[in-house]
């Protein structure tokens, strides 16, 4: 595998496809699935507070504590309005650490900016963390530019999650910013885009899925891109981390443009 294929999120180097589990319950065989992805090459899992009312981080922990050597289990915590005050973070950070069974969450995103609550006040409380080594990396989710530099000043910011996918382009200039800056960026529903007849074709000339090419054309889109594709099938998992094989030429990258 190519160093293309991976990139690194705090003192972490990982594979540039992870899975998302906003589907995970704490249910025998999703906790076995847990254990075949990270056996199958996937170097990041991607969870929240809220997911599946906590059942996705409890399932997690139940897994995968302690997180082998290498691996990143993220997660995210205010997502709800009012859910960006400082006592609200500290209770979900609090409780994410018990349901992941650790001392230390290895990247913490804020999951929205609280229409409620400055960005730098929720900032402020994901540092404290940070500075006593129970949160390693910051990150965001559905953010803008101007958002990330204001986080900036309070914290550094390794990771931002948004909505991004071959149909729903709205943050390409955050794309392109977080390159720059060295930021990895997480597109979320990165499958839901539509292809058309054009991810046929190329899926089909080139014997893959119709997933691996528009996995692919993340890749090929920005160096920091990281894609979670969620699934609950560990079939999808390989499937999905084999994309990292997959490299489109010029030609084939700009037919989706």
């Amino acid at each position: 595998m190519s160093t293309a294929s991976k990139l690194r999120i705090g003192d972490t180097e990982v594979r540039r496809i992870g899975l998302g589990t906003n589907r995970l319950t704490n249910a025998p065989e999703h906790v076995a699935l847990v254990k075949e992805a990270i056996a199958a090459g996937v170097d990041l899992i991607d969870t929240a507070h809220l997911y599946t009312g906590g059942a996705s981080e409890t399932a997690i922990g139940t897994a995968l504590s302690p997180v082998p050597h290498g691996r990143i289990v993220a997660t995210k915590g205010g997502f709800h309005p009012g859910e960006g005050r400082p006592e609200v973070l500290r209770a979900q950070i609090e409780e994410s650490l018990r349901r992941l069974r650790t001392n230390s969450i290895a990247l913490y995103y804020l999951h929205r900016v609280d229409p409620e609550t400055p960005l730098e006040e929720s900032l402020a409380v994901l540092e404290e963390y940070r500075q006593r080594g129970k949160i390693e990396n910051i990150g965001l989710s559905e953010v803008g530019i101007e958002q990330i530099e204001r986080a900036q000043e309070i914290s550094p910011i390794v990771a931002v999650q948004n909505r991004y996918n071959l149909s729903e382009r709205t943050h390409e200039d955050v794309v392109d910013y977080c390159a720059g800056e060295g930021i990895v960026f997480v597109p979320f529903f990165p499958l839901r885009g539509d292809g058309g007849h054009v991810l046929a074709e190329i899926a089909e000339r080139r014997g893959a899925s119709a997933s691996q090419i528009a996995l692919a054309w993340l890749l090929r889109r920005s160096p920091a891109m990281l894609p979670i594709p969620g699934t609950l099938s560990i079939e999808h998992v390989k499937e999905n981390l084999a994309a990292l094989e997959v490299e489109l030429g010029d030609a084939e990258f700009d037919a989706f443009r």
